[in-house]
């Protein structure tokens, strides 16, 4: 009877160990799937960040400015100050409030390009200045003229060939400005003309 007693409980303490080796599996598991989860976490954090820094770099050109262009001496809009964009180069861009961060004397123009990267043509793209043109020289150039672009507003467009359409001498102003469509704020936006601000 003793012996059939010790049996039982032999058993039944086998089955706690049995019990207590797969929890601590399951402990185990449950532990080696934490990291995978917060790793999941950083991935979509990193992904995000991405793409607002691949936005970033479509619209702005981190305040680099070309060599040899010069600031305005006497520009309506000081650098520091408010105006209303009116003008329609991006979606939001109109009626946004802009800050001004540089104000510069040159010739803008319009251009049509091929750009490096596809074949199909972007029409009458505002604005590349002066000193974004390959070899320009001194003297502004005519619609109508060919020329090679020397900036990377957009993808593709350094070392496109291109024609000018429009030919605009002013003062051009890089602007930060938070898109009317709740988009995310733009900073150092180039270019926009004096004639595409208003005052507040």
């Amino acid at each position: 009877m003793k012996s059939k007693k010790l049996a039982i409980g032999l058993v039944s303490l086998a089955s706690a160990f049995a019990l207590s080796a797969c929890n601590d599996d399951n402990e185990e598991k449950s532990t080696d799937q934490t990291p995978k989860t917060e790793q999941s976490t950083d991935t979509d954090t990193t992904k995000e960040e991405t793409n607002h820094m691949d936005h970033a770099k479509d619209t702005s050109n981190e305040a680099e400015v070309p060599d040899g262009l010069k600031a305005a001496e006497n520009p309506k809009y000081e650098v520091g100050s408010k105006a209303t964009i009116k003008s329609d180069h991006m979606e939001g861009m109109d009626g946004a409030e802009a800050t001004i961060v540089g104000a510069y004397d040159t010739t803008a123009y319009s251009v049509t390009y091929t750009p490096t990267t596809e074949d199909k043509k972007v029409e009458n793209h505002k604005w590349v200045i002066h000193e974004e043109i390959e070899d320009a020289g001194e003297v502004p150039l005519e619609p109508g003229t060919e020329v090679t672009l020397d900036t990377d507003h957009m993808e593709g467009m350094e070392g496109a060939k291109g024609i000018i359409e429009e030919a605009d001498t002013t003062t051009v102003y890089m602007v930060d400005y938070k898109p009317t469509d709740g988009g995310i704020e733009v900073k150092n936006h180039q270019w926009v003309t004096e004639s595409e601000l208003s005052s507040k």
